[in-house]
């Protein structure tokens, strides 16, 4: 549904310019592809000149960018809003225009099974095919979507989201406003075995799994429960894609952990940690609040609090960089050794001559 350009300068509470409050937004496009009648955004320097040749009837511009005399000054340069964030700014506004995601009616589908010792929250939806199993708790206004199975005595607190085809295995445990999507496994058993001399025995995992309020989880991931106590995700976690968290991982409070992640047994996150795209966490491993790690590293030792690390082995950021920096010149100092190599004989001819 069209939304004037008035209205979106309201949601964001920033100034419009006069004369643009009616023009009608159809919808958000980048600036390459945005049309007449779309808002788009601009978020940094690199972009300007997709900005002077974008076709959008307006752009949310952040205030870190600079745009140069001859393009603010343009006619045909289009309507600006310019605020703190551009980023949180299209989140806002994104909303707006997103579609509703198809949820199941209200109660419970003819064809799911919800065990009679089960207790289901007021407002509760519960697709196809779901099964909620022995002495489980749901909360209220839940949403589970077709072919989610619930194992025995879980708790499943308020206004959580499930979606298709997850499983949450037996006696885990998840807070408030959590979001769950497709295809993720909750609580297998660890991945704990012993040699004994003839084959790899099974060590038992009987823990459990702790989610808090307001996490999110991408498709396709797993979280195992415990060799004993819990694997705990800490409040307002989010987690991408197919990432690995195995048992008795405790992961702090508004961590952001990127797609291909694997996390080892019994490693420890602080707070507001993030991890980018296949980052590898070896078991026992701590890092500490707000610690970052670049794509693919590899980190086998403790990472104290607000470092930076990349690389295999992770390394400070710098440091990385800089022996990076100097494998570069390998070939050059090679070729430069043996050069010098070759005079240092000849000059050892030379003497033995002499």
């Amino acid at each position: 549904m069209p939304i004037t350009l008035a209205d979106i300068a309201e949601m964001l509470n920033v100034p419009l310019p006069k004369g643009s409050s009616a023009t009608l937004i159809t919808g958000l496009a980048t600036l390459t592809d945005a049309k007449a009648n779309e808002l788009s955004f601009l978020g940094h320097d690199k972009y300007v000149k997709q900005f002077a040749a974008t076709n959008a009837a307006a752009v949310i511009v952040d205030k870190a960018v600079t745009l140069p005399k001859d393009i603010s000054d343009s006619a045909t340069a289009p309507v600006r809003l310019v605020v703190d964030n551009a980023d949180l700014a299209m989140s806002v506004v994104l909303k707006r225009f997103a579609a509703p995601i198809p949820r199941p009616p209200l109660g419970q589908s003819n064809d799911a099974f919800v065990a009679p010792s089960a207790s289901i929250g007021e407002g509760a939806r519960i697709g196809s095919h779901v099964f909620v199993g022995d002495d489980c708790r749901i909360g209220r206004n839940v949403v589970l979507h077709a072919g989610v199975y619930i194992g025995a005595s879980v708790e499943l607190g308020d206004d959580c989201e499930i979606f298709p085809n997850t499983v949450i295995r037996e006696r885990v445990t998840i807070g408030n406003r959590v979001t769950i999507n497709a295809g993720t496994v909750i609580g297998t058993d660890g991945f704990g075995y012993r040699w004994n001399g003839t084959n790899h025995a099974k060590v038992p995992q009987i823990g459990t799994v702790i989610i808090g309020d307001d996490v999110e989880i991408g498709s396709c991931v797993c979280i195992d429960r415990a060799k004993f106590a819990a694997t705990t995700i800490g409040a307002g976690t989010k987690i991408d894609n197919l990432v690995q968290i195995a048992h008795n991982v405790k992961i702090g409070p508004h961590c952001i952990i990127v797609a291909q992640v694997g996390i080892a047994g019994s490693a420890e996150l602080g707070t507001g940690v993030v991890l980018g795209e296949q980052v590898a966490v070896r078991d026992h491993a701590k890092i500490g609040d707000r610690a970052m790690a670049a794509a693919t590293s590899a980190i086998a030792e403790d990472v104290p609090a607000g470092e930076i690390v990349m690389g295999t082995p992770a390394l400070p950021r710098r440091q990385t960089l800089r022996e990076q920096a100097a494998i570069r010149k390998l070939p050059e100092l090679r070729v430069q050794v043996q050069k010098m190599a070759e005079e240092i004989e000849q000059l050892k001819k030379r003497l033995g001559n002499a």
